[in-house]
């Protein structure tokens, strides 16, 4: 049974897109064992990451097509193996219409009949939708499954951390992210410079999707609010002299760097529920930490399959 908790967190770290051109006449592109990626997958993929990017429509289809060919086969990756722990695996209906929700809520959307009149008019199937969003939460529990046992969580910490912010303003933050690698360490301030000169000519959304190795490219970095007192000390100082709609150089983090982007700043001076706030920190330091070994655990599997691109 999926856990609500572990739904928000974000699975990182996927592979580097082929960058051939895609024809967009219908045929094989990719084989991942007996899986198999055409172009038409390809060109449905593409409806819903601009459907779901609307800032991105204009940008250079060619590259939003190799966006979509590396999204379909990490997509197609996971459901291989999620096919190899679960038999005959299901999205209770109560979680599915919550995974829902937040999605079309992000682009905008306050309720689902809106949500699937919009993915109609984009030509973009529900039911694949519907698929798309089980096989991102179907993942999420076998991380779960998986790792969980190995995270560790200091609790007097962030109790500690929760008591002397009480009753004092409460900072919120509307972020972005993109999340890469580089193989090099002399390579990191080339990489930096080449995405913020697509940033600051393309956009943060389209930055993301061509550079970013978290699923949340798929939706422009962007990820849902988190209080200040949430983040770890080296992302407090990154982007505490930060304006709205600016962003971060990049962030060291476990496997790879992290850019941040401002999308909107909340303060509210509240006195803190204690055991309110401690439940939110726990769950966010879990998700942080389930994260990493996703990253690692999606980098073993894809090495272990057979994957041809035609």
């Amino acid at each position: 049974m999926i856990k609500n908790k572990y739904l928000a967190f974000l699975t990182l770290v996927f592979f580097i897109y082929n960058t051939s051109s895609i024809s967009l006449e219908n045929k094989i592109l990719v084989k991942i064992e007996d899986q198999i990626i055409t172009s038409l997958d390809v060109i449905n993929e593409y409806n819903y990451l601009v459907a779901m990017n609307p800032s991105i429509k204009n940008s250079k289809k060619e590259d939003i097509l190799k966006f979509s060919k590396r999204s379909i086969m990490q997509e197609r990756i996971k459901k291989i193996e999620i096919e190899n722990n679960f038999n005959n695996p299901k999205i209770p209906q109560k979680i599915q219409d919550q995974i829902l929700k937040n999605i079309y809520s992000k682009i905008g959307f306050t309720n689902l009949y809106d949500f699937k009149e919009y993915l109609d008019n984009n030509d973009i199937n529900f039911e694949n939708v519907k698929n798309k969003l089980a096989i991102e939460a179907l993942w999420n529990e076998l991380i779960l499954i998986k790792f969980s046992s190995k995270v560790k969580i200091n609790k007097k910490k962030l109790r500690d951390k929760i008591e002397n912010n009480n009753n004092k303003f409460l900072k919120s933050l509307l972020l972005s992210e993109i999340y890469f690698e580089i193989k090099n360490i002399n390579e990191l301030d080339n990489k930096f410079m080449e995405i913020s000169q697509v940033i600051k000519n393309k956009g943060f959304d389209f930055a993301a999707l061509e550079y970013s190795l978290s699923t949340t490219s798929n939706f422009g970095g962007k990820l849902d609010w988190i209080n200040e007192s949430s983040l770890n000390k080296n992302i407090i100082a990154a982007i505490s002299n930060l304006e709205i709609n600016e962003f971060t150089k990049p962030i060291v983090v476990p496997g790879g760097f992290l850019i941040l982007k401002i999308n909107e700043i909340k303060n509210t001076k509240i006195k803190i529920d204690v055991e309110k706030e401690f439940k939110k920190l726990e769950d966010f330091e879990k998700n942080y930490q389930l994260n990493q070994y996703s990253k690692i655990y999606f980098n073993r599997i894809k090495k272990d399959l057979k994957i041809s691109e035609l």
